[in-house]
């Protein structure tokens, strides 16, 4: 593993012990080149998923991507990070397992509503104002007025 710091090629793994939730190995590095540590993460990967975006384009799936846009939503909540971890590797895991290799932006983006809509509701509210387009206030009293009634069944 190249080091991030240096860019030396050949680093040493003085640690590695699987996740939380087991489904990644953590492995602790060090560079002997200028001394640096730092942490890998090593996951499954069942099969190279394409994302197929609204305008045509396609571009490769990133993890990292998903868990930054869910990260901007929980930003200042209370939610342990565990929880969020659990709720990106079980978005990924159902993706992997359509057993297609090119998957709609929208399909991404409803996983994401549903799963963040049963983690936090100001989360989710803020995930759909900018996934759904919000544009006036309006659209966004109709969204938690919407909200409010499928609570209430």
């Amino acid at each position: 593993m190249r080091c991030p710091f240096c860019g030396h090629i050949d680093s040493q793994v003085k640690d590695s012990r699987p996740t939380e939730d087991g489904a990644a190995i953590r492995r602790r590095r060090f560079c002997p080149s200028c001394g640096g540590r730092f942490t890998t993460f090593e996951r499954v990967q069942l099969r190279e998923l394409t994302v197929l975006k609204k305008n045509g384009k396609r571009a490769p799936f990133e993890r990292d991507k998903l868990y930054r846009s869910i990260q901007i939503s929980l930003r200042k909540r209370p939610v342990d990070q565990e929880r969020v971890d659990r709720m990106i590797t079980g978005i990924v895991r159902r993706l992997e397992s359509m057993g297609e290799s090119e998957v709609p932006s929208t399909v991404i983006g409803e996983m994401v509503m549903d799963s963040l809509g049963n983690l936090d509701p100001v989360a989710y509210v803020r995930f759909a104002s900018v996934y759904r387009n919000f544009r006036e206030a309006k659209d966004f009293e109709e969204f938690v007025e919407d909200l409010s009634r499928f609570e209430e069944d």
